[in-house]
């Protein structure tokens, strides 16, 4: 039996469509660029990974509550946050093509080449200069890097680039009943400020003592110029940041602590230690003093996950000036007022289904010789599947259908389980493995005289015989949180 990943990202594409996973938005008027529906096994996968990650931060940790603010904020707090002057991307055209790239991107390429050729050093030193440059917001030289290093559009093979620019990422919309008497706001590019904001407030109506943190699932908006690479980066996304407050001076033993937990969490939900790594940020955001992604190796390459930052003080004391109300903490250990430090996970919740949705798809060449023949299966953790168990009878006649439905109802309440009679058992199979579905639990005229049914493993395609009565608590507990919760 031997494995092979997906061949490109057009496959998992093209898997994520056909089996109702992840669908192009309003596609019969022919979509919208980097905007995506989740589908009816979607939905519920991407359901699945933010409850394990609500429950991984608000169940497992005292001292960390959750919080769902609004998306719309007022148009200060974001004058506060930086992003009204500092949220761009260096943007660069290509002349003949008419195509638009970002600059750092088309730089991050080129380092990836040279890491290929085995070249570490030299991709090294090329993101340091570009870090560098973009640090001092030189722009006109991070355009004579890319011409120096030789990078051409990938369209017209030519590189009559255009001046690097910045673009803010911030789409604005009006509220107000009049369009002449509205005022402009913005829709939120993150979540954290809506944390931020509510500081005091969860503070003080929780009693809660720093250490304490703030976690919140919520939508995000970007105005993404270049969005590609499927739900990786879209202009619509939904993010899950928990903002850590500790006392001043404990922030880099935090950050470490953090960093280490959130690389467990992912371990945990079934993605291998081969296809994560740390990568530490050439270029610090404005609020940062220490920042590291978590990268998955997608088929398009390493790229970012989850970010680990530590912000320092920088929003909660910028919040404080700008709204002149006071974000301190009075700490009674050491008899101190204080703005508190923060510490920030956040991890994007449509690029944990990506990353968990490339990992699981898997092909596998099964049997000997002239029976052999290629199986496609999704590998998904039991407790992340959109469905845990499909009950299928052998046939529809002597009964079968009828006490497969009973065995269907009788496990409905404790996880979500199909019923499906369509086709020859053997293609039923086959379609639950497509959607990841772990168990398949058939009915057979055995099971009309003794009251037991065969499971058939999706992984290993085992089958084990086991009583009716012990489905519930066999299934329930393969398929609980619980099991990714204990590995954390």
């Amino acid at each position: 039996m031997s494995q092979a990943p997906a061949t490109s990202l057009q496959d998992i594409i093209s898997h994520a469509k056909e089996y109702g996973f992840v669908f192009p938005s309003s596609e019969i008027y022919d979509g919208l660029q980097a905007v995506y529906d989740y589908g009816q096994n979607g939905v519920e996968l991407k359901n699945n990974l933010k409850t394990v990650w609500w429950k991984a931060m608000t169940q497992l940790h005292d001292n960390i509550v959750g919080i769902d603010a609004a998306i719309f904020m007022h148009p200060l707090t974001w004058k506060a946050s930086g992003h009204v002057d500092g949220f761009n991307d260096p943007m660069i055209d290509n002349k003949d093509s008419k195509k638009r790239y970002r600059a750092d991107q088309l730089l991050e390429g080129k380092a990836e080449e040279y890491q290929a050729a085995g070249q570490d050093e030299k991709a090294q030193n090329l993101l340091n200069e570009m870090g560098r440059l973009l640090s001092a917001d030189d722009l006109a030289g991070v355009r004579e890097l890319i011409i120096s290093e030789g990078i051409k559009c990938p369209v017209s093979g030519t590189a009559n680039w255009t001046d690097v620019r910045q673009f803010n990422l911030m789409f604005s919309t009006q509220v107000g009943s009049v369009a002449e008497d509205a005022n402009m706001i913005y829709l939120r590019p993150e979540t954290a400020q809506g944390i931020f904001v509510n500081f005091l407030n969860v503070q003080k109506s929780g009693r809660m003592k720093v250490p304490f943190g703030i976690a919140q699932i919520g939508k995000a908006f970007r105005n993404e110029i270049v969005a590609r690479q499927f739900t990786f980066r879209m202009r619509e996304f939904e993010q899950m940041e928990m903002q850590f407050f500790v006392r001043p001076g404990s922030e880099m033993e935090w950050y470490q602590s953090w960093k280490e937990a959130r690389m467990k969490f992912h371990q945990a939900i079934g993605l291998p230690t081969a296809s994560l790594k740390f990568h530490d940020h050439e270029k610090l955001a404005h609020y940062a003093n220490a920042a590291v992604d978590i990268e998955y190796q997608f088929p398009f390459g390493f790229r970012e996950i989850e970010g680990i930052h530590s912000r320092t003080d920088f929003d909660l004391r910028n919040h404080q000036e700008l709204s002149k109300k006071k974000q301190q903490y009075f700490d009674s250990e050491i008899n101190q007022n204080y703005i508190p430090y923060v510490v920030e996970t956040s991890v994007g919740a449509d690029r944990l289904f990506l990353a968990t949705f490339c990992n699981a798809y898997t092909r596998e060449t099964v049997g000997e010789g002239e029976s052999q023949k290629e199986r496609m299966y999704l590998k998904l953790h039991p407790a992340l599947a959109p469905v845990k168990a499909a009950v299928l009878p052998l046939v529809k006649k002597d009964g079968l259908a009828e006490k497969a439905q009973a065995v269907t109802q009788s496990l409905k309440s404790s996880f979500r389980t199909v019923y499906d009679d369509n086709a020859a058992i053997g293609k039923r199979y086959t379609r639950q493995d497509l959607i990841g579905t772990p168990y398949c639990i058939a009915v057979d005229y055995q099971t009309m005289e003794d009251d037991t049914v065969t499971i058939r493993h999706r992984d290993s395609m085992e089958q084990e015989r086991v009583a009716i009565s012990e489905l519930k608590s066999k299934i329930g507990y393969e398929v609980a949180m619980e099991r990714i919760l204990e590995a954390i």
